[in-house]
C-alpha cells in the first residue's frame, strides 16, 4: 500500500507567510523559501506564492497543501499581512477576507476575535518575535490573516453552525495535516491492542487525540506501548476488545467527543456524528435542574453546555462520563474489561470521570 502524503495545516501556512511578511517590512527582502518552527521539533520551508511591500505594510502568500488528506481548504491562498504595532502592543490579530469571525461563547476564542485558534496564534507570535530579536526591532506587529474565498469554503465547514461568520478558520495545534485514512488507522489501532497484549499490559488506554493520551498517561503512569490512538474510532477499539480483552481499559478524549459516545456514536468524526444537546440537557434533566435542561438545549456548543453546567454546580462532565462508559460496556458485551473514562476540556483539565 502507498503511504499517504502528509500535509500542512492553515496554521502552519499562516505562519510561514507572516514570518516572510515581517521579515520583509523589517529588511526589504522576502525570505523564499522560508523556514518555519513547528512543534515536536518540526522544522518545514514554505515556498511563498505571492509577495508585497507597500510603505507601512508587507504581504506574503502560501498555498496550502494539506497531501492526501479530504481537506476543504486544500489548495487555497493563506495570506497575512503585516503592519508594525504600537509600542508595547505586541503581536496582535486580525481577520481578513475569508477569515471569520466569533459570534457566539463556547469556543475557545472570545466573542469579537478573529478565529485564529490558539495554537496558530503562538506560532505566528514566536516567529514575530524571533526575527525582530534577529533584527533588533521590538517585536510589535499587527498580523491579518486572509483567505481569498474563504467565506465560500466556509460554507462546507461546521463554521457557520458554530457562530463563526465570514471565513474560516485557522486551525492546527501540530502544523501538520495526518491523513485520514479509516482502513490503516483502524488498523493501528488493533496492531496496538495485539501489542499490549504480547507484552502483558493489563491496563490501556485509547484517547481521542494527544491532549487526552497526555492526561490518561500522567493519571495512570501507563507506558507508551499501553496507549491507543483511538482518533475518531472509538467503536474499532471496544470491538477489538470485545474479540481480544484486556483487563481494564481506560477511555480518555474532549467532552465534546466523549458526549457523542454518550449518545451511543461509535464514530465520533464530525462528518459522521455530532454534539447532540438534546442528550446534553436530558443529563441535566435527570440531575434535577430544568432551567439548565432548558439552557443548555440552547447553548452553542458542548463547550459551552458544560459552562453553564458549572456556573449552576452541575457535574456534567461525569455525567457525559457515565454516558460514555455505558455506551462502551454495551459494545464490549460482556468481555472481561474494566472500564472507566476521562473526560477533559480544551485546555486538558479533566472535567468528568466515571468507573473503577
Amino acid at each position: 500500500m502507498t503511504e499517504l502524503r502528509y500535509g500542512w495545516t492553515t496554521g502552519a501556512c499562516a505562519t510561514a507567510a507572516t514570518t516572510a511578511a515581517w521579515t520583509a517590512l523589517l529588511t526589504g527582502e522576502f525570505p523564499d523559501p522560508v523556514p518555519v518552527e513547528l512543534p515536536k521539533g518540526r522544522r518545514p520551508s514554505f515556498a511563498l506564492a505571492t509577495e508585497e511591500l507597500r510603505g507601512d505594510h508587507a504581504s506574503a502568500g502560501v498555498i496550502k497543501d494539506a497531501g492526501d488528506d479530504p481537506d476543504v481548504t486544500h489548495g487555497a491562498l493563506v495570506v497575512s499581512t503585516v503592519r508594525r504595532g504600537e509600542p508595547g502592543t505586541g503581536v496582535t490579530f486580525r481577520a481578513g477576507p475569508g477569515v471569520g469571525t466569533v459570534t457566539l461563547p463556547g469556543l475557545p476564542l472570545a466573542v469579537g476575535e478573529p478565529a485564529i485558534n490558539p495554537v496558530p496564534r503562538e506560532l505566528m507570535t514566536d516567529a514575530v518575535r524571533r526575527v525582530a530579536a534577529e533584527h533588533g526591532a521590538a517585536a510589535d506587529a499587527v498580523v491579518e490573516i486572509s483567505v481569498p474565498d474563504g467565506e465560500e469554503l466556509a460554507r462546507h465547514t461546521w463554521n457557520p453552525r458554530l457562530g463563526i461568520v465570514g471565513g474560516l478558520s485557522v486551525l492546527g495545534t501540530t502544523g501538520v495535516v495526518v491523513p485520514y485514512s479509516c482502513s490503516a488507522w483502524i488498523d493501528s489501532i488493533r496492531r496496538g491492542v495485539d501489542v499490549a497484549r504480547a507484552l502483558g499490559h493489563e491496563h490501556v488506554a485509547a484517547a481521542v487525540g494527544s491532549t487526552s493520551e497526555k492526561v490518561v498517561t500522567d493519571l495512570h503512569g501507563l507506558p507508551g506501548t499501553a496507549l491507543l490512538d483511538m482518533g475518531d474510532f472509538a467503536g474499532a477499539v471496544l470491538k477489538y476488545l470485545r474479540r481480544h480483552p484486556v483487563p481494564r481499559l481506560s477511555l480518555a478524549g474532549g467532552f465534546a467527543k466523549l458526549s457523542k459516545l454518550a449518545a451511543g456514536h461509535l464514530d465520533l468524526h464530525s462528518k459522521r456524528s455530532q454534539v447532540d444537546l438534546g442528550v446534553l440537557a436530558a443529563l441535566a434533566r435527570q440531575a434535577g435542574d430544568d432551567a439548565l435542561a432548558d439552557a443548555v438545549a440552547g447553548a452553542n456548543t458542548a463547550l459551552h453546555a458544560l459552562e453553564l453546567a458549572g456556573e449552576r454546580g452541575v457535574p456534567l462532565g461525569d455525567l457525559v462520563a457515565e454516558g460514555a462508559r455505558a455506551t462502551a460496556l454495551d459494545v464490549l458485551a460482556g468481555a472481561p474489561v474494566a472500564v472507566d473514562v476521562v473526560a477533559i476540556d480544551r485546555a486538558g483539565t479533566i472535567v468528568g470521570r466515571a468507573g473503577p
